[in-house]
């Protein structure tokens, strides 16, 4: 990983920290850009996807286990 110098401390971080972890300067100002790039590359993946296939196979996993408990029983 690639360090810089923070300009405030003067001590080395790496470039990709969002702030110094010695005096808390931060390492890239946060702009509007930057916030919406972040968040679009954060939220490319579908939660409402993921979570409804999860209780989908939760509800069949159930049904086959209240059958084999009814068939069995």
């Amino acid at each position: 990983m690639e360090k810089k110098k923070c300009p405030q401390c003067k001590n080395l971080i790496l470039k990709t920290s969002p702030t110094c972890l010695y005096c808390g300067r931060p390492n890239k100002f946060i702009t509007k850009e930057y916030v919406h790039k972040k968040w679009i590359k954060d939220n490319k993946k579908n939660v409402f996807d993921y979570i409804f296939i999860n209780k989908y196979l939760a509800f069949i996993l159930f049904l086959t286990f209240t059958i084999v408990i009814i068939i069995f029983s």
